[in-house]
């Protein structure tokens, strides 16, 4: 059901919050966060491929802090990929019955980002 705010809520969908970082971070983190088993429902966050957006639980944008990234909350999360992802403009990266949970956990996820960031970076520096 479309809000008329961009939004939409999945019928049967639990609440949920989502993580925003640039996709060179993200995709990093994405193949971390997998081969850990510790990956949720990825989202492409918009047209132009700029930002991966990761599903996680509720409450968490109350305390996210992490430089480089955004968390705000997010009506619903789908059952399904057959359903729409919970927000409008985006695709799924990983959907959720490819996912190894129904979300990733904020701490596995911040962990994550900071070794991307490491690893961008010191790629960054040998170029």
């Amino acid at each position: 059901m479309d809000t008329g705010l961009g939004v939409r809520t999945v019928s049967g969908g639990v609440p949920c919050d989502l993580v925003t970082v640039p996709a060179r971070q993200g995709l990093e983190a994405v193949d971390i966060l997998r081969l850990r088993d510790g990956l949720g429902p990825v989202l492409l966050c918009d047209g132009e491929g700029d930002e991966v957006g990761f599903l996680v639980p509720p409450g968490t944008a109350a305390c996210w802090d992490l430089p480089g990234s955004a968390c705000t909350q997010t009506p619903g999360r789908p059952r399904t990929a057959v359903q729409e992802p919970p927000l409008e403009g985006t695709g799924w990266l990983v959907p959720p019955e490819w996912a190894f949970g129904v979300a990733t956990d904020a701490s596995l996820l911040r962990a994550a980002l900071g070794e991307a960031a490491r690893t961008i970076e010191a790629v960054d520096r040998c170029q």
